[in-house]
């Protein structure tokens, strides 16, 4: 199944396929990237009339990303399929098939461009106050000890008052070297119902809890931050990190994305690709 109609084995062709960890990545002005993600859903028993809806294709456009092409294949016949933006402009593909044994697979393939002198990403100021990016989530409901460390984070912050120390990217980066330097990565140990209280409790996890537990610190901070899902080159599956919406100092009324990788200490670059925010 075809989800564009433009020929993606010719998108495919005309790139010039290279190993990531053989690139001079700060001499890269604009590079594409090839994804190639395939999924299996395992089921007990035969199902009739399952609807799947899926978030593996990034927006057309976001920031200095755009994805040119791509392309899902489902292993059964898909007797309904259609797309949406949800309420973060994320890319939603919807499905209906009408009936499978036990197994369904999915395959897709994704051609997206990214430049390296687009500039900021800049979104509406009011991002800087909604809600969603202020207050807790069912996985980000803060404890006493998350509360304890993020009213540390703040009074070692030096500059401007209160306010300011609120805004501050410095603020930001901060908060993501603590956690990347508190926590220890262990795969297998968390899942995707573990707590940011209870994975920081814990002291390890995987990226989604550094994630989780930076979310918490920057919302209690005063930071206004979302969750993303994409992918890291070289990780080989998807990867979790964290935008923060700063105000942008030299263009009043608008809001700037920062993305930090709590679980690498580092703010993301040209070997990360967004699929989905939240």
């Amino acid at each position: 199944m075809n989800q564009e109609p433009v020929d993606i084995e010719t998108q495919i062709a005309a790139l010039n396929l290279l190993d990531h960890q053989e690139i001079d990545w700060k001499r890269v002005q604009r590079t594409a990237y090839l994804i190639h993600q395939h999924f299996r859903y395992d089921y007990p028993g035969p199902v009739r009339d399952l609807k799947q809806r899926l978030l593996i294709v990034p927006p057309n456009t976001y920031g200095d990303q755009q994805c040119i092409v791509h392309r899902l294949l489902v292993s059964y016949h898909v007797a309904e399929t259609s797309s949406h933006a949800d309420e973060f402009a994320n890319h939603v593909i919807n499905l209906h098939i009408p009936y499978i044994e036990r197994t369904i697979d999915f395959e897709a393939w994704i051609v997206v461009e990214r430049s390296a002198d687009h500039g900021p990403h800049i979104l509406p100021g009011s991002v800087l106050s909604d809600p969603r990016y202020l207050e807790p989530s069912a996985l980000t409901q803060p404890d006493d000890a998350l509360q304890e460390v993020a009213a540390m984070l703040v009074a070692e912050d030096q500059g401007g008052d209160q306010a300011e120390r609120q805004q501050s990217a410095a603020l930001a980066s901060r908060i993501n070297a603590w956690v990347y330097r508190t926590l220890r990565y262990s795969h297998g140990t968390t899942g995707i119902h573990t707590k940011a209280a209870q994975a920081f409790s814990l002291g390890y996890g995987v990226c989604q809890d550094f994630a989780h537990i930076m979310l918490v610190l920057c919302r209690l901070c005063g930071l206004p931050a979302r969750y993303v899902s994409g992918h890291l080159l070289g990780e080989g599956g998807t990867h979790a990190w964290v935008e923060v919406l700063l105000p942008a100092l030299e263009r009043p009324g608008e809001a700037i994305v920062r993305a930090f990788d709590p679980t690498h200490g580092c703010e993301t670059d040209l070997h990360y690709i967004t699929v989905a925010v939240g």
